[in-house]
């Protein structure tokens, strides 16, 4: 795991510690989904702590498994682009607004059935106390936050393609993303009593959304444009938003052109445009694979050149 960085690494092993530790801790009658899953707010089982324990506990071991391997594919690379306070904070605020967003729509579901003027629902075959039944609206997983790297991914590198099983060709990022969006908008229309915190999904993904808005907008950086890492310095995506900001700023400028003459200025500002543009995306295809710090000194200085052009 040494090609993890140490965020995304720590991530899954607390995730994965946690999952076998409820499993030891059953043996004995603890019940970890009990006392650290998400209940609804006005049931008996609810905690403080809950909002935020709840995104480390996972029901089976392949629900586990594909939210760790989302988590591995994506986080790392987020973690490289974001930095690994910054990834770390909008990895926990997806997971917190997920758990957000499942508790408004369990307090929706209350208020609209009316369950608190009843002291007995029908569950089953039979009927069981409203309290017991309020305290099985228990909610766990990491989805809601890996949705949001999910969201995040695609927004970064909207071109990247993947290859997504059965699919027989690859799908652009931004596309795997919306369709992601759409299925658990309509699974959560359509699928109700599933099982699936579907709207848990969509409020992670929300919530990602807003702070990406918030952050490319400036908040929290100092200045407009760009992730700026806390404690990790100026990274990579720093460095590509300012660059390209100042494009977007900056007019074109005025070329004379000499025609018949040995030196035509138009097309050779072109062609050094050009190189730059192959350079800079050289470079930062490497800073994708292999972090800031994977460059050297040459490409640093060549990549904070182009940037202040």
């Amino acid at each position: 795991m040494n090609t993890i960085p140490p965020i995304t690494k720590n991530l899954l092993i607390i995730n994965v510690l946690c999952f076998f530790a409820s499993m030891a801790f059953a043996s004995h009658g603890i019940d970890f989904d009990e006392l650290f899953g998400l209940h609804f707010f006005l049931a008996s089982g609810f905690r403080p702590w809950q909002p935020f324990t709840y995104m480390f506990m996972h029901a089976n071991l392949s629900h586990l498994f594909f939210n760790m391997f989302a988590v591995w594919m994506f986080g790392r690379i987020m973690e490289q682009t974001m930095g690994q306070g910054r990834f770390l904070f909008y990895y926990l605020t997806c997971g917190l607004g997920a758990g957000l967003a499942q508790e408004l729509v369990q307090m929706a579901e209350y208020w609209y059935y009316g369950f608190g003027s009843y002291e007995q629902v029908a569950f089953g075959d039979g009927v069981i106390q409203m309290a017991d039944y309020l305290n099985r609206w228990n909610t766990v997983g990491a989805s809601g936050a890996v949705y949001g790297i999910l969201l995040s991914f695609g927004m970064t590198y909207p071109e990247e393609r993947l290859f997504i099983f059965p699919l027989p060709v690859p799908i652009k990022a931004k596309y795997f993303v919306m369709g992601y969006a759409v299925i658990e908008l309509l699974s959560a229309l359509s699928l109700k009593g599933d099982g699936v915190a579907h709207m848990a999904h969509l409020g992670g993904m929300l919530v990602g959304f807003l702070l990406l808005l918030y952050w490319r907008g400036g908040g929290g950086s100092g200045r407009r444009g760009g992730y700026r890492s806390y404690g990790s310095g100026d990274s990579s995506w720093d460095r590509f938003r300012r660059w390209f900001s100042s494009l977007k700023k900056k007019k074109e400028p005025h070329i004379d052109v000499t025609y018949g003459g040995h030196y035509n200025q138009e097309a050779a500002y072109r062609q050094q445009k050009r190189q730059e543009e192959e350079e800079l995306n050289r470079i930062l295809d490497k800073v994708k694979k292999n972090g800031y710090e994977g460059l050297t000194q040459e490409e640093k200085k060549r990549l904070f050149d182009i940037s202040r052009k």
